[in-house]
């Protein structure tokens, strides 16, 4: 019986990579993770979400940032659909290491990944204070947050705001998810 040995990138010999790839490649600390498109729903929420943090940050040290910049968490690299940094970053960083909230919007095939791996990653990450998981086909977000030592979760579903205190602001969901459509929702009730 043989098994063949399996070459494992280390994260700098990933960044070298990287940079001479024409496609953006995510790194799940072993190898790289092509990023592929999305839908129209994951546009759109995205842009709203982008909008929505960079109206309430205006002025401030935070600055919102989309799906161009890169995170470096748990030795992995990911490339969030938004966070926001609130320490300097210089102009030239292609990098940043210290998000303090990270917003991924959900598909099919990265929900797993989404849910278990990263939440862990961003988790085990001291400069994440909130980790916003956005559903794309109802209006419903996943929230976990630091609780002392605890990374506790909370589920936000219709009609009600976001809180982000770590950035003293709240954005109502519906804000999110405007010019989207969804099927009625079990209750009965429109979704935005």
């Amino acid at each position: 019986m043989s098994a063949a040995l399996q070459y494992t990138m280390t994260l700098a010999e990933f960044l070298d990579w990287e940079n001479r790839q024409p496609m953006k490649y995510e790194f799940d600390g072993f190898e790289p993770v092509a990023m592929t498109g999305g839908t129209a729903a994951h546009a759109f929420i995205q842009v709203n979400l982008i909008g929505a943090l960079r109206d309430r940050l205006r002025g401030g040290p935070c600055r919102a940032v989309g799906s161009e910049l890169k995170i470096q968490v748990a030795g992995r690299i990911r490339y969030p659909d938004a966070f926001v940094v609130c320490s300097p970053v210089p102009v030239d960083a292609t990098v940043v290491t210290e998000p303090v909230i990270v917003f991924e919007i959900l598909s099919a095939s990265t929900s797993d990944t989404d849910r278990i791996e990263k939440n862990r990653e961003y988790r085990d990450t001291p400069s994440i204070q909130r980790y916003v998981i956005l559903e794309q086909t109802l209006q419903a977000a996943t929230v976990f947050s630091r609780d002392g030592d605890d990374w506790v979760g909370h589920i936000l579903i219709g009609d009600v705001d976001l809180p982000l205190p770590e950035i003293a602001a709240a954005v109502p969901l519906g804000e999110l998810y405007e010019g989207l459509a969804f099927p009625s929702d079990p209750d009965g009730a429109e979704a935005r």
